[in-house]
């Protein structure tokens, strides 16, 4: 390599740098919360970039708050126990025996594994549950179904312990804030009525935020974003026009819970929340840092 091409490779880190200046400056002290989950805590080399993103947040003065899902890992030691999981309507009925085990995933194998990756980077990170705290209470999750022969009247499905995020209280999250740590959270929640509840990760980050008030929310998937009637990328969208893409059948299936979680996290006080690509390497990153961003962006 030729001495000037060495100093223009140097030139356009700089140049990367220099982008990347507003962005620190606006977002330094702000909590950003994220949902991992997809790919990104699959592959090794995905989970390393993951790491080095989180430990880079910190380090410019951002606070990140991590939320993790964890469901294959829940299903894969299921069946390695004998125990065929099932679904309805994608939410995992949860009996007494399936919420030992997604404890033991969650809290006890992939919680623990995120925060090593993380303090390995050069982050301070602590491991918790939605019980700690106690940071979430929850309530059973019903969810409604038309009733056999009946054109109106719903009836709602029992899913055993699933719960929704009934009451969040932050105090530990910003006491260890404060102490300059990073949470990585793991989405199981105590009940009023002394039970354990699996709680949907990207319902748990989207309640967090809110009551962290939050600057951001970012959701890490296994898809570019938002896609529109041709399948190409939506970078920027309101409340309104999301609701409009539910309603025309755009947005569906899985990407429905993502999307209501961004809108809840919004009318909870988030400034903006963001669903991106996390099969890209550092993507949170590129996301907060750049001046396109990876994902779309839903503002108020």
């Amino acid at each position: 390599m030729t001495r000037e091409r060495s100093v223009e490779k140097l030139i356009q880190k700089a140049e990367v740098l220099i982008e990347a200046l507003p962005y620190i400056r606006a977002f330094a002290g702000k909590t950003v919360v994220v949902k991992y989950g997809g790919k990104a805590m699959v592959e090794p080399a995905l989970k390393e970039r993951f790491a080095e993103d989180i430990a880079l947040m910190k380090f410019v003065g951002i606070r990140p708050v991590i939320v993790h899902g964890g469901g294959p890992q829940i299903s894969e030691m299921m069946k390695r126990l004998g125990k065929e999981p099932t679904f309805v309507r994608g939410v995992r009925v949860t009996d007494s025996e399936t919420i030992a085990i997604v404890e033991m995933v969650l809290g006890g194998i992939i919680n623990p594994e995120i925060v090593e990756l993380i303090n390995r980077h050069g982050g301070r990170a602590v491991g918790l549950t939605g019980k700690d705290g106690p940071l979430l209470v929850a309530k059973p999750l019903r969810l409604p179904v038309r009733q056999a022969g009946s054109a109106d009247k719903k009836i709602g499905v029992d899913l055993g312990l699933v719960g929704e995020v009934d009451a969040v209280d932050p105090g530990v999250l910003q006491g260890l804030e404060e102490a300059r740590f990073i949470p990585v959270i793991a989405p199981i929640a105590g009940g009023i009525d002394g039970k354990t509840y699996n709680v949907n990760a990207d319902s748990a980050a989207a309640a967090i935020a809110s009551a962290l008030r939050a600057e951001k929310l970012l959701l890490l998937t296994d898809v570019p974003g938002i896609l529109d009637a041709n399948g190409r990328l939506i970078p920027t969208l309101s409340k309104k026009e999301v609701q409009q893409l539910i309603r025309k059948g755009t947005v569906k299936s899985g990407m429905i819970p993502k999307v209501e979680a961004c809108l809840a996290a919004l009318d909870g006080g988030v400034a903006k929340a963001h669903i991106i690509d996390g099969r890209v390497p550092h993507a949170l990153l590129l996301e907060l840092f750049t001046d396109r961003g990876i994902g779309t962006e839903i503002l108020i």
